[in-house]
């Protein structure tokens, strides 16, 4: 039986000699076109100066590929974090109600955490916990992502209107959305509403070589044009409708004259408080996660079909992590957008990260009064975009349709990180989750080991069997027996033993088959047919009627 991951790409050839380089240039360049006004936007987004997601993107150009072997992997500050930064620093004090001073000061605590964070992430690695990011059931990580999603738009969309929200919690703050609607400044609301059409309708209404061009360039540019014709960086006042607005610099990109400036050095007081600890756990927990996902899935759609040593990639981000919060930087991790972007745009090698990494230090050396000419409704219009992607409808269509079980942890997840926090959310997805295999006969003891027979009496063949349920939480053991199985004989994974088979474990399986028939292996499933799919889905949970195993 052959299972269908999500996505495989077609192995391609690579380029060589000066083509190589040509390609890992151009790339590098379209890469740094994106990362740049992303950068900016997920750096004010998260309570920190602009600059601070630009020093991320260039540690993470500059000292990241050369640690880890991920080829085409970009790092930097990714939308994804910014519900963990923004409320450290409110925790530490800061937020858009705190003074100057107040405000630097939780910055300063919350580069402190992220110090300590990345050291954390040093040690995973070192102790090779790379793989246990693999453990997380898919639904519960997907409704995590949505969730951000959800959280970024309802944050972001009032920034792109002009008008501050009154509240400060989550769902306060999307319950004010229509308040902010009515009340928009119309030149503030023209530029973001310009900017969210731009960056949907983009991949519509362009072709050829315009469509090369980066949308998130394309919206910056234009908010420039528009921020000059309006001479928002004068403050005055202007009548629309009977009606006076104000409009000044405020809504410009604040930046430091030079990238000196820009420096900030942590404060190491807060870390061994209580608010601290809890920070540096969500920092190192969720950051490794996201980065170990998205770096996972940059291999499935490397044209070259290269792997990654999860554990040298998480030393990577926590070096990286270590010594950016160190000058002031945001958290870094594999970014999937940014990298896809790469990999789209021909990129051959980690040289094409190098280059986008060396773009931003340069723009920003020279060029940082052309960042303080960028609206920041512009910016928001981008990260409102983004949450969109995060938390797009076909997500809740996809998880419908792969079982109403996976239905249910995806929403359960949503609505526990906006009703608490990142952490205590995917706990209670995860919790639904073993609740919801407890109710299909899995007992609490086969939740964590799997019992597998390994018979390999046959010089030729290696045969694999699942005695018990195969689920997110015992796939580790799964996963251990197949990868040390003699690479040089047929694999075949018997899971007529298994009374359950969940859906990660489905998917997991089906990226290990592809990944090993890319190689040259041959790896054959078995043991389905006496299973009941969930759903019509592929990759759908599988249970037996009658009971095979406890």
């Amino acid at each position: 039986m052959t299972l269908s991951p999500a996505s495989a790409a077609t192995p391609s050839a690579p380029l060589s000699g000066a083509a190589r380089w040509q390609a890992d240039l151009v790339a590098g360049f379209l890469v740094f076109l994106i990362a740049l006004p992303l950068c900016l936007a997920i750096s004010l987004s998260s309570g920190f100066p602009a600059t601070a997601g630009v020093l991320t993107a260039i540690v993470g150009g500059l000292l990241a590929p050369w640690i880890s072997n991920s080829e085409l992997t970009i790092k930097g500050p990714a939308a994804g974090m910014i519900v963990i930064v923004l409320g450290c620093v409110v925790a530490f004090g800061g937020g858009k109600d705190a003074s100057p001073e107040a405000q630097l000061r939780a910055q300063q605590l919350t580069l402190g955490v992220g110090v300590i964070a990345g050291v954390l992430q040093i040690v995973f690695a070192l102790l090779r916990t790379g793989v246990f990011a693999e453990i997380f059931p898919t639904a519960a990580v997907n409704g995590m992502l949505a969730a951000i999603g959800i959280i970024i738009m309802g944050k972001e969309f009032h920034k792109m209107l002009g008008v501050t929200p009154e509240a400060k919690e989550v769902l306060p703050v999307i319950a004010e959305i229509p308040h902010s609607i009515v009340h928009a400044n119309p030149e503030i609301a023209l530029i973001g509403g310009l900017g969210l059409v731009l960056m949907f309708a983009w991949p519509v209404i362009t072709r050829g070589v315009i469509r090369k061009i980066p949308p998130q360039i394309v919206v910056a540019t234009l908010g420039v044009v528009l921020g000059m014709y309006f001479n928002l960086d004068r403050a005055h006042t202007y009548t629309f409708q009977g009606h006076d607005y104000s409009v000044s610099d405020r809504f410009l990109v604040a930046v430091p004259g030079n990238i000196r400036s820009a420096i900030m050095y942590p404060d190491f007081s807060g870390v061994t408080t209580p608010t601290g600890m809890q920070w540096i756990v969500m920092f190192a927990l969720i950051g490794t996660l996201e980065s170990v996902l998205s770096a996972k899935a940059v291999d499935r759609i490397d044209p070259q079909q290269r792997r990654h040593d999860p554990n040298r990639d998480l030393l990577a981000a926590g070096l990286g992590n270590a010594l950016v919060a160190g000058m002031g930087g945001l958290p870094m991790i594999s970014e999937i957008v940014r990298s896809r972007a790469n990999i789209d745009n021909g990129a051959q090698s980690r040289w094409a990260n190098l280059f986008h990494g060396l773009c931003l230090l340069l723009f920003v050396a020279f060029l940082p009064w052309l960042i303080h000419r960028i609206p920041l409704a512009a910016l928001s219009a981008m990260l409102v975009y983004t949450g969109s992607r995060l938390a797009h409808p076909r997500a809740f269509a996809q998880m419908y349709k792969i079982g109403t079980g996976q239905l249910l942890v995806f929403v359960a997840t949503i609505v526990g990180v906006l009703a608490t926090d990142l952490l205590q959310g995917v706990a209670i997805g995860v919790a639904l989750k073993i609740v919801l295999h407890f109710f299909h006969g899995v007992r609490p003891w086969s939740m964590m080991k799997a019992d597998i027979e390994v018979d390999d009496g046959d010089p030729e063949v290696t045969v694999v069997r699942v005695m018990s349920p195969a689920v997110f939480s015992n796939w580790l053991s799964l996963r251990s027996q197949l990868m040390n199985a003699d690479v040089s004989r047929k694999l075949i994974v018997d899971l007529s033993g298994a009374r359950l088979v969940d859906h990660t474990v489905m998917e997991k399986l089906a990226q290990f088959q592809a990944e090993q028939t890319q190689s040259g292996r041959s790896v054959v499933i078995q043991g389905l047919d006496d299973h009941r799919p969930l759903s019509s889905h592929p990759l759908a949970a599988r249970k037996q009627d009658r009971q095979v195993a406890p």
